[in-house]
């Protein structure tokens, strides 16, 4: 498996930007999708976006168009780009690695607040 250690976030305005990352650590070539999923407070943790070792990507319908996600696999570490954030993007976000044999591995979480 692998151990993901994620950076970045912090707080914005609504309609500004931010940015967070996430490294991969042991078994990387075992992994396929890297993404980013968020807990918003009083939610449950829910799906923001993926991306597999071939540069499929998959947003969630409420940050297509604002957020971006990216990988560099010889880095192993993913990126998520957001922009034109809004109050109800504030959570905590995590950074998930998904391989085979079969496992998901999740980082520890990073914060991001936006405020109005």
């Amino acid at each position: 498996q692998v151990q993901l250690v994620e950076s970045g976030g912090g707080l914005a305005q609504a309609g500004g930007s931010l940015s967070v990352s996430c490294v991969a650590s042991g078994e990387i070539s075992t992994i396929n999708d890297m993404g980013w999923y968020r807990q918003r407070p009083g939610m449950q943790r829910e799906f923001v976006a993926t991306m597999s070792t071939g540069g499929a990507r998959s947003y969630a319908d409420s940050v297509k168009g604002r957020f971006t996600i990216s990988r560099d696999n010889s880095k192993a570490t993913v990126y998520l780009q957001m922009n034109s954030l809004k109050p109800e993007d504030t959570g905590v976000y995590y950074c998930n690695a998904r391989g085979w044999p079969a496992y998901s591995s999740w980082g520890q979480g990073t914060q991001v607040t936006v405020s109005s």
